[in-house]
């Protein structure tokens, strides 16, 4: 039973989505589950394993310093590039569900929103059309098995790039910058990621920055479903896939939500109820995501994201961000790397 009533339109609108979620499934190819093993959702993929593997991964952790640095630029086709030619279509796993980064409008049943609109721009580069493309709805916790079992040649699906998704994955240069805030209902009490939360029950993903930072300091808000102290993972306040704390939002079941900025922006665009409260409290940056060693491809991509951070970044930032995200003056500047 639901502890509360749906607030505005939002939670019909949520409901809808779902349902077109539900009708399309046949028609976008979805990843395979991932391998036994993987984490949940925004928890590097393979990091259960040996302790020989965690070991290996928290020393890359504590020498990685700046993540966000990538290949340098270039159009030089390579073994990566020439297969896709010769296939034809560029696979990019995307979100079909946030909405203004990437979601199915139920008008037309396209996919449209800002990761969208850069997946287009570098297949249109590297197979001469934006249309030259084939997009795969690939949920959250199955972004890196995407990649590392070739479903897919990229994703781009607000990805944050971090210490420990970079011995994954490799990943262009960023293209968003963002950052973790909260969402919570306009008449609520609650004025950001501050005491105000005390007492308060908070959504996050597992695995995920915000859910890390409640671990360090949840202000005293409820943020897991314990017993005796020990955590459950019922999904009562830490979900698989991030949309599922709106609908909780909704339906009164939490009385906040803490996510990346950017994705609140748009959820509180679909939910004229809710709003982001405060300030972001970390700074993140979102990249294009390729399979590890698949150079050629990466730095072409950076090649496009050269290009893009001019008209075509600030087009798409006016046509689908920014009234909900307004004050971004352009997108962060590319870090390259040295050796």
């Amino acid at each position: 039973m639901f502890r509360g009533r749906l607030r505005g339109w939002g939670g019909v609108a949520a409901m809808g989505v779902a349902c077109v979620l539900t009708s399309v499934q046949a028609l976008v190819p979805l990843v395979p589950p991932p391998p036994s093993g993987q984490g949940a959702s925004d928890t590097p993929a393979g990091s259960g394993g040996s302790g020989v593997v965690r070991v290996e991964r928290a020393e890359a952790e504590e020498t990685c310093t700046d993540p966000e640095a990538s290949l340098t630029p270039s159009a030089a086709d390579g073994p990566t590039i020439a297969a896709i030619k010769e296939r034809g279509k560029l696979v990019v796993g995307i979100d079909q569900n946030s909405y203004r980064w990437g979601y199915r409008n139920p008008a037309t049943g396209t996919l449209e929103g800002f990761d969208i609109d850069l997946a287009r721009a570098i297949a249109a580069d590297i197979l001469g059309s934006p249309d030259a493309i084939i997009f795969r709805a690939v949920p959250t916790n199955q972004r890196i098995a995407a990649l590392e079992g070739e479903k897919v040649d990229l994703v781009v699906r607000t990805m944050t790039i971090n210490c420990a998704r970079i011995e994954q994955v490799a990943f262009s240069t960023a293209y968003f910058a963002t950052g973790q805030q909260v969402l919570a209902p306009k008449d609520s009490d609650i004025t950001g990621y501050d005491a105000s939360l005390s007492g308060k029950r908070v959504c996050s993903a597992e695995g995920s920055t915000a859910y890390e930072a409640l671990k360090r300091d949840s202000f005293g808000a409820t943020f897991r479903d314990e017993h005796d102290g020990t955590p459950r993972d019922a999904d009562l306040h830490t979900v698989p896939n991030q949309l599922d704390c709106l609908v909780r939002l909704q339906t009164g079941e939490v009385d906040a939500v803490v996510t990346d900025s950017a994705l609140a922006a748009g959820q509180a665009a679909q939910d004229p109820a809710v709003e982001l409260k405060g300030t972001p409290f970390t700074t993140e940056f979102y990249g294009v995501a390729a399979k590890l060693g698949n150079d050629d491809l990466v730095r072409r991509v950076n090649q496009v994201l050269v290009a893009y951070r001019g008209g075509p970044w600030t087009r798409a930032y006016e046509k689908w961000l920014k009234a909900d995200l307004p004050g971004m003056t352009g997108p962060p500047a590319p870090k390259y790397r040295t050796n």
